[in-house]
């Protein structure tokens, strides 16, 4: 097979070209026989043969036969079929050898249709033709075209086609596709000879408007690409940035606002100094995505769980409210739905869930944290009237993942603050309301964005600091603190074997038993989450990357008498059941945002005038919870409470450094009080929770599982919650309700009579 490159040149299949033998002059003649197969290859550029290398060529051909060769070395060949290139290599003669395979196009339009259309432009070009006095010449070539192909070929050194142009009409993939850019290409050759000749003169209809567009778009193109040649230093990036713009997909008034800063940027010219802002806002603008992708994956509910569940333990409920989700938007086949809140304690797997529903449902996964976040302009961005102008978060968040519809995590929401430059929480609203967003306007862009296509997942640790406005648009969903089951399970399914792939250690080279692990979790680490147990599992396997790499042992077993050895002494101090019961002493629980803890009201009477000192850092709530926990008591035993008369009353609540303020140790302040008074010690084993009012009744709390669950881990037996925090059992874990005696109670003197 003879490669023939050439440059510029319109081959098509099944069309016959004549050729005179000079094309051939870098080709030995002897060579060229009738039925010689060819290989037409297509150059990006005009080289000559000797400075050719594989990268010059496009991927399309066309494979012809050498049909004839007259006396005078004309040379008569037939293309036959379109063919891909490859493994183009080429020897120190100037001889191309490759690879080529046939490929089919796509047969999505008959040949009646497409006979139908070549007979129409056909006989519009015969009309054409009439006017001019070139007609008769040109009316036998016309007359005798029997394919689109061989039209466009004969035409194609009048339709003013660039190389690219003509290389396209080739790479179509589809008939119907190259019919619909051979029609173009000749209408916009008629409605650019009629510019040219009769502009004034030049049809209304529709349909000859828009080819006449195109025609004027071609002739502005060629005199703009002129300029360019002379200047390429002042239009290289407008060339770009129209294409950009053209390509983008945006929406008419985002269209508009980039076309107003190009060409304001055409004017300004490089050496101006605002030329760096327009090119920055055009930049940004353009690599937005403002299109939902063509084909978007369906949402598999089995592999969802199946993902949710390969990479969290437990969170049950969690993932149920997460499936039932995206259950709904399988339904509705687009975003719907609730914003979710992630609420817990630190380390439960809030962010990481995020990337699992990303997972899930084939999106990508952009991360922002608002932690700190102080000023508006973070979340809605800079006017471009100011130097330094930036987009803000969320739009920044849209650029980075490129697409319109990702997963975005907006973390640690509750961290959000205010002052003199806004407040980002308010921003916020317009971000997270489904009615709002789909015209959100940042600054920096001054057009509407759609981001209704986004699933936004925030979290939080609490929801006290969080504005109720920002509240309402969020659902609520509590992740509870693991239990000390459910921290085994993570570490050995999770945390060892990650942290292990991370220092390089395999897995017959270091070995932890189910009792050290154990261990792990109840000397070293006393958190809600697990991110406290996972830098637990960096460590121990750092040092054992010593031993190893040392050759000290080759395969390490971590046993609960090695803990030491490896991880050093207990860090964390955590409060345990008390050894021994006394009056005045009571266990209370209380909920941090770490997760839930034990703390002991201390009481003690002395000497005194009556005085109340309170200490241990406690808040104003909490404080006014002593005082009512001493008039109640007052009231319950008024005979008792008369030492409170000549005595100082001194109530302290451990550790003294660390801030306490809450109701929920109402119940416990009058038991201790009660305690004190009646002399009477309460029984380490008991606990308990719950706010009381003046008239002795036991209120609700927040943060029961956290709470119970601290209870538990401390060795607490028994546990009094308000009644009407009964319904809230059903978010405690079950290992955590067997081992716990939970009695509910309504007022203070049934707590009092179980425990006094």
């Amino acid at each position: 097979m003879i490669s023939i490159p050439v440059f510029d040149m319109m081959i098509l299949p099944e069309v016959t070209f004549y050729f005179k033998k000079d094309l051939f002059e870098d080709i030995d003649l002897q060579m060229i026989k009738q039925g010689e197969e060819v290989l037409f290859m297509m150059l990006k550029e005009s080289r000559n043969r000797e400075e050719l290398s594989a990268e010059d060529f496009y991927t399309y051909g066309v494979s012809g036969q050498i049909e004839h060769i007259d006396d005078d070395g004309n040379i008569r060949i037939r293309a036959k079929e379109r063919v891909e290139i490859s493994d183009i290599k080429i020897t120190e003669e100037g001889e191309i050898h490759s690879e080529a395979v046939i490929v089919s196009e796509e047969d999505d339009i008959s040949d009646d249709d497409i006979k139908i259309r070549f007979e129409k432009i056909k006989s519009k070009l015969l009309k054409f033709i009439r006017g001019f006095q070139w007609g008769v010449w040109a009316r036998g070539f016309i007359l005798h075209w029997k394919t689109m192909n061989e039209m466009v070929c004969a035409l194609s050194g009048y339709l003013g086609l660039s190389c690219e142009e003509k290389y396209a009409i080739l790479a179509s993939k589809t008939r119907s596709e190259r019919c619909q850019m051979i029609d173009t290409a000749v209408y916009e050759f008629m409605e650019m000879t009629k510019v040219s000749e009769e502009a004034e003169n030049a049809q209304k209809e529709t349909n000859e408007q828009a080819y006449r567009e195109g025609a004027l778009k071609k002739q502005i193109e060629f005199l703009q690409r002129q300029l360019d040649d002379m200047h390429p230093e002042n239009v290289s990036d407008v060339r770009r940035f129209e294409k950009k713009i053209q390509d983008s997909g945006m929406n008419p008034e985002a269209r508009k606002e980039a076309e107003k800063v190009l060409n304001r940027m055409k004017q300004e010219g490089k050496d101006s100094h605002e030329y760096g802002m327009l090119y920055d806002y055009l930049d940004f603008v353009t690599t937005l995505s403002w299109r939902l992708p063509i084909v978007l994956p369906e949402i598999d509910l089995e592999k969802a769980e199946e993902i949710l569940d390969e990479d969290h333990y437990g969170l049950k409920k969690v993932k149920e409210r997460i499936i039932q989700q995206l259950a709904v938007m399988a339904l509705n086949k687009k975003q719907s739905g609730s914003i979710l809140l992630f609420v817990g304690p630190p380390g439960t797997g809030k962010t990481s869930i995020g990337q699992s529903i990303a997972k899930a449902l084939g999106r990508e996964y952009v991360r922002i944290s608002l932690g700190g976040v102080r000023d508006e302009a973070e979340i809605r961005g800079h006017r471009r009237t100011y130097v330094g102008a930036m987009p803000g978060r969320i739009m920044d968040g849209m650029k980075r993942c490129g697409t319109n519809n990702p997963v975005m995590v907006l973390d640690e929401v509750d961290k959000l603050s205010k002052d003199y430059s806004g407040d980002p929480a308010s921003a916020l609203l317009e971000v997270l309301d489904p009615e709002q967003n789909a015209t959100f306007t940042d600054h920096y862009m001054n057009v509407p964005y759609d981001l209704s296509n986004v699933l936004f997942v925030c979290t939080a640790n609490t929801t006290d600091t969080i504005p109720e406005p920002l509240l309402n648009r969020m659902e609520v969903i509590q992740f509870p603190g693991y239990t000390a089951v459910e921290k085994f399970q993570i570490a050995r399914k999770h945390l060892l074997p990650k942290a292990m792939k991370k220092m390089g250690i395999k897995a017959r080279n270091l070995k932890v038993t189910d009792d050290a692990m154990r261990g792990i979790i109840d000397n070293y680490t006393m958190e809600a989450g697990v991110r406290g147990l996972k830098k637990q599992m960096d460590t121990l396997c750092r040092f054992a990357a010593v031993k190893l790499v040392k050759g000290e042992q080759k395969s390490i077993t971590v046993s609960p008498k090695r803990l030491p050895e490896f991880l050093g002494r207990k860090m964390l101090q955590h409060e345990h059941i008390l050894e021994e019961k006394m009056p005045g002493v009571v266990t209370g629980l209380a909920w941090t945002q770490a997760g839930g803890e034990i703390l002991f009201i201390e009481t003690s009477l002395t000497e005194g005038s009556g005085k109340v000192i309170i200490t241990g850092q406690l808040g104003d709530v909490m404080k006014e919870s002593a005082q009512i926990a001493i008039t109640l008591v007052k009231s319950m035993f008024p005979k008792e409470a008369k030492i409170l008369d000549d005595h100082d009353l001194h109530i302290h609540v451990p550790a003294g450094a660390v801030p306490k303020d809450g109701p929920s140790a109402g119940i416990t302040l009058v038991t201790a009080l009660s305690s004190l008074i009646q002399n009477k010690a309460v029984g380490p084993e008991y606990a308990m929770t719950g706010e009381v009012s003046l008239r002795g009744n036991v209120m609700p709390i927040g943060g029961l599982p956290e709470k119970l669950m601290a209870a538990q881990r401390a060795g607490i037996t028994k546990v009094f919650i308000p009644k009407e925090n009964v319904e809230d059992l059903e978010d405690v874990a079950e290992e955590v309700k067997e081992k716990l005696e939970i009695i509910p109670v309504k007022k203070a003197a049934d707590v009092l009579n179980v425990v006094l």
